[in-house]
């Protein structure tokens, strides 16, 4: 898929259903996690996405047999590791292009002893550093070396030892790594400031599946005993919480009314109930959540009168890869609210756009943006922009469905990063995007 981009046709309502994705956080986890066993893993609900095509074909080079069921299922056996090829340049190149790579080095280290990785690419949302889970491979015994000159890192180990880790920043993917690496471990591993998403209690579950013993699960407070080897289990990946908060907000913004399929409910943590702080209705049909067609929505304030404030925080506090989506749904609303992005120093860039576009945004600084709701009193323009990252992607997408002229979205790869076939997905439920 080429770096292209998207026309957007402005004044779009829609209607339907629609079932979101698989998780893109908890696929990268789950795929290398089957580098853990030599036995066959199946797994489903596999997001047809950039960043997960391109880790299977990195573990496909390392020797990983990769049998293709569908466009979203698929049998992992690593039985035949080629070490070679994970030293080789090739894989070094390869490696680079995705951040997810990282989450090879535990698996790797713990069943072969070593683990090489470039600096991984990936989003551009500030500094996101990989400090927690080298820490992390230390504290297990790990040797680790930083090589300056070709921005690569190694790791070697003769056999990982259990030990209690008290985590410097609660890191989901840095969390996920210590736990694989920890589950071949001798000994027991603790894990204090865990991460809990539900990305890392399904990886856990899965373990557990293989013959691990993780006890905690969901909490910040993992205990690993190691395990000599693990065994192949069949796991089905949650649908992706990111992409239903999309569509909630998606609903909104455009006056449509959406039934979103098969939500786990009960894996969505505060995410609904902060879309409805917004004014948003919805309603809980089984495990769907039905939007209603919607003029106006009215932001609350806090019980004192003061202005809502939505922030970020580590599960099982508010995601922040939702603010951004937030924050364009509360373009229409009617009231005001104070965005406060707390962990990533740059996703608030893009809101130069969207005030291009006529929204009326009060970027404070780089962290915190105020919205002014416009109450529907004027439609957004159309706009060229460009798509600074997946969530920004989504994020100007929305606004331009809603806006009453066309736009035109450029390097939209940061969207078919994290989003399935988005383009003809909502086309399905009365979008006009093109794809050129």
């Amino acid at each position: 898929m080429n770096n292209g981009s998207f026309i957007v046709e402005g004044n779009c309502k829609l209607s339907g259903e629609i079932t979101p994705q698989g998780a893109k956080n908890e696929a990268l986890q789950i795929i290398s996690g089957c580098l853990l066993t030599d036995k066959p893993m199946t797994i489903n609900n596999i997001p047809n996405i950039i960043d997960v095509r391109k880790l299977i074909s990195l573990i496909k080079g390392l020797g990983v047999k990769v049998e293709k069921h569908n466009d979203n299922k698929y049998t992992f056996t690593a039985d035949s590791i080629d070490l070679k090829y994970f030293a080789s340049k090739e894989y070094l190149n390869e490696a680079k292009k995705i951040r997810g790579s990282v989450l090879l080095l535990g698996p790797l280290l713990a069943r072969f002893g070593k683990a090489f990785l470039p600096k991984p690419g990936g989003d551009k949302i500030g500094r996101r550093r990989l400090d927690t889970h080298f820490h992390g491979f230390i504290a297990l015994g790990a040797e680790f070396k930083y090589e300056e000159s070709t921005d690569e890192f190694f790791l070697a180990a003769e056999k990982l030892k259990g030990t209690y880790l008290h985590m410097d920043e609660i890191s989901v993917t840095g969390t996920g790594n210590v736990v694989m690496a920890a589950t071949l471990a001798e000994g027991t591993t603790t894990i204090y400031n865990a991460a809990c998403e539900p990305y890392i209690q399904q990886l856990s579950k899965m373990l557990n599946r293989m013959g691990a013993k993780i006890e905690g699960i969901g909490s910040n407070l993992l205990k690993i005993e190691g395990v000599r080897s693990l065994n192949g289990t069949e796991h089905t990946i949650l649908p992706d919480m990111i992409e239903i908060g999309s569509l909630i907000g998606l609903a909104a913004t455009t006056q449509s009314s959406l039934r979103i399929k098969d939500v786990r409910l009960d894996a969505l943590g505060l995410i609904p109930s902060v879309f409805q702080k917004l004014g948003i209705k919805m309603s809980f049909d089984n495990d769907d959540i039905i939007i209603p067609e919607q003029d106006i929505y009215e932001i609350q304030n806090f019980i004192d009168g003061s202005i809502l404030t939505i922030y970020d925080s580590p599960w099982p506090g508010f995601t922040p890869d939702l603010l951004s989506i937030i924050l364009v749904t509360a373009i229409q609303a009617k009231g005001s609210v104070l965005i406060h992005q707390k962990m990533f120093e740059s996703r608030l860039f893009f809101t130069d756009k969207l005030i291009e576009m006529g929204a009326q945004i009060i970027l404070c600084d780089p962290h915190r943006a105020t919205v002014i709701g416009l109450e529907r009193k004027s439609q957004l323009r159309g706009i060229t922009m460009s798509s600074p990252d997946i969530r920004a992607g989504v994020s100007l997408l929305i606004a331009a469905l809603s806006a009453k002229s066309p736009s035109r979205i450029d390097n939209i790869q940061q969207i078919d990063r994290g989003y399935e076939r988005i383009d003809e997905r909502l086309n399905a439920l009365g979008a006009n995007i093109q794809r050129v």
